[in-house]
């Protein structure tokens, strides 16, 4: 695929993202935004009404972010776990621009109920419900109304923002069926849409440097690298406008329904469309070579066992998905 390194031109483009106010939705609500899209940035965190688990960051922040680089950005708050305010927005968009074009999930990315680490039976079940609530019922909700908005036009982009390019993801029960239903839905999302040619995608970034990690690390994003001191594997760090730069890339593509159905990594994007991070580094998970030693010996064990049961299980269901496959009337 030719790289492209210049910023993609999405001029006369209407995007929203969802989960606008910080991490990897701010970043690509900043991306879309510098490429030339009117970007509307939604989430619940807005002034004088912060966010339920603490963060000072608001959607007006990111908005404002945008507009001081020269973009256009509306910030709406919404709770994408409530339909009626998801059908709201959307209409609200119709109406003023008679267009979605671009519509990036990254709800609940951060949410410290995701972050609780623990085996299955030392999982804490009094806050599954609200975890699936908000990292999955509202993702669906919002991919809904994206799909109603979108095909009539027989155009658009649907993104979900998940964590890590394989199966895995999640350090609890909820948290893992959360992010292995983002990875697998667009799948699912991708056949139905197709005959109405719209892509759907899921998406990782690297090790992130968003907000909560710098605060976790005790750096800033000025002085972040510091941070390598901690960990060896931040110095592979990227911020949240690499993958943001590389969603705006996938708009711009004219062939992104070649990769409809699929889950993709910021860093992968950046190799094919040839983007950088804001400073001009080129941040690579895939190709790092990762320091295990920062990591307990347990979870280290839990990653080989668990990399070794997906191998085989993505390998039999591949024999079988073929089987299928071979039984479907041409």
């Amino acid at each position: 695929m030719a790289r492209r390194s210049s910023i993609p031109k999405l001029t006369g483009r209407v995007a929203l993202v969802a989960g606008a106010t910080r991490g990897a939705g701010r970043g690509i609500a900043r991306a879309l935004g510098e490429a030339g899209a009117t970007v509307y940035c939604t989430g619940r965190s807005v002034k004088g009404k912060p966010s339920p688990y603490g963060r000072p960051e608001t959607i007006e922040e990111t908005a404002a972010m945008i507009k001081a680089a020269g973009g256009t950005a509306i910030a709406i708050r919404v709770d994408h776990t409530n339909e009626k305010n998801v059908r709201a927005v959307f209409r609200r968009i119709m109406r003023a621009h008679k267009r979605v074009d671009i519509v990036v999930d990254s709800v609940a990315g951060e949410d410290p109920l995701m972050g609780l680490y623990g085996h299955l039976w030392q999982a804490d079940l009094s806050k599954a419900e609200a975890i699936f609530r908000q990292g999955l019922t509202s993702r669906i909700i919002t991919a809904k109304h994206a799909a109603l908005a979108m095909i009539p036009a027989r155009r658009g982009l649907i993104v979900e923002v998940t964590e890590n390019d394989m199966m895995g993801g999640g350090g609890n029960p909820m948290s893992q069926a959360v992010k292995m239903a983002q990875k697998v839905l667009p799948l699912f999302w991708a056949a139905e849409l197709t005959q109405h040619r719209i892509a759907v995608l899921a998406i990782t970034p690297g090790f992130l440097r968003s907000e909560s990690m710098l605060d976790h690390l005790g750096v800033t994003e000025a002085n972040w690298r510091d941070a390598g001191k901690k960990d060896p594997n931040f110095l592979q760090s990227e911020s949240p406008l690499f993958v943001g730069r590389a969603v705006a890339a996938l708009a711009a593509d004219p062939k992104v329904r070649d990769r409809t159905g699929t889950l993709v990594s910021s860093w992968e994007l950046g190799r094919d469309y040839g983007l950088s991070d804001y400073d001009g580094r080129r941040p690579d998970w895939g190709r790092h070579k990762i320091d295990f030693s920062v990591l307990p010996a347990a979870w280290i064990d839990v990653f080989r066992t668990g990399t070794n049961l997906e191998l085989e299980w993505l390998t039999t269901l591949a024999k079988r998905t073929r089987r299928f496959k071979a039984k479907i009337p041409p």
